[in-house]
């Protein structure tokens, strides 16, 4: 049934393969429970009252909400397909509640940090510092995905619309306009590594000629911006999320926002406005005639 289930996710629903591992962690993780606990393995025989005794023990092996509805939501997924492909009368979660968890603020890094971190990788000349740069510019002009920045192949830059073909989720291609600021850039890299007689079709590649990769990424985005931003978080994702802020707050209207992140969805787009909102409440009290200046 699982295998089945991964399949549908893949071959039907077109997820990525890093979210498919995901699902299918928490699936083997609840099979696990069920054969130790309950002494069953038939997942078509659960009932509510077995998940909600999962869902207990999973909170006191101290496993956060947030994580929890992840797992909660893998699964109610999974009873979905059951449901759908007549191996179940009815999902077992279909009621379900989940848990309360604490809205996470999201911190957008500002223009001035941004460009410190900038300037930061400026001091080097190597085909490294260039490749840093380079990443970064395209995180913060573009808002891409870090799998999608990882994925980016040279072909997929057009230098005569000044675009970059971008493969975001489901397959779901879009193109995003380039800054003549980081296509500069770009050429003084894809030169650069020219010069080094690296090969592969990818655009991003370690000096070993290796496509980059996940953590890689992270880091280059947390070590530069450690250096310029006390901020809590500093990810590729606060990156996209600076991108977003920043368009939102210099007036782009949220359609054009949505397509640029690959949205399928303004329901996603919006979480977006809530620091844009500040923005705007000082705009208002600042220009409306019966509004305290002081507020």
């Amino acid at each position: 049934m699982i295998n089945a289930f991964l399949d549908y996710l893949s071959l039907e629903k077109k997820y990525s393969a890093h979210t498919i591992t995901a699902y299918k962690t928490d699936l083997n993780s609840f099979k696990s429970f069920l054969i130790d606990n309950c002494n069953l393995e038939d997942l078509s025989e659960v009932n509510y009252s077995l998940i909600r005794s999962w869902i207990v023990n999973l909170v006191d092996n101290n496993v956060s909400n947030r994580t929890i509805n992840r797992k909660v939501s893998s699964l109610k997924s999974f009873y979905k397909f059951l449901q759908k492909s007549n191996q179940i009368e009815l999902n077992p979660l279909s009621k379900h509640k989940m848990l309360k968890v604490e809205k996470k603020v999201q911190v957008p890094f500002t223009a001035r940090e941004i460009n410190e971190a900038i300037k930061d990788i400026d001091k080097e000349e190597s085909f490294v510092s260039v490749r840093n740069k380079l990443i970064v510019e395209l995180f913060y002009s573009t808002g891409i995905r870090r799998t999608e920045l990882i994925n980016l192949k040279e072909h997929n830059i057009s230098f005569s619309d000044k675009t970059i073909k971008v493969l975001g989720k489901r397959n779901k291609e879009r193109y995003v306009p380039l800054l003549g600021s980081v296509i500069q850039t770009l050429k003084k890299y894809l030169q650069l590594k020219k010069e080094f007689s690296i090969g592969l079709g990818e655009l991003f590649v370690t000096e070993k000629g290796n496509k980059i990769y996940e953590t890689l990424v992270y880091r280059i985005i947390n070590t530069y911006f450690s250096r310029v931003s006390s901020k809590e978080k500093k990810s590729p994702h606060i990156l996209r999320h600076s991108f977003a802020t920043h368009l939102l707050n210099e007036g782009a209207d949220l359609n054009s926002v949505k397509e640029l992140l690959g949205h399928s969805s303004l329901a996603s787009t919006q979480v977006y406005t809530k620091n844009s909102l500040d923005v705007i409440k000082k705009v208002y009290n600042n220009a409306h005639p019966r509004s305290n200046k002081k507020e």
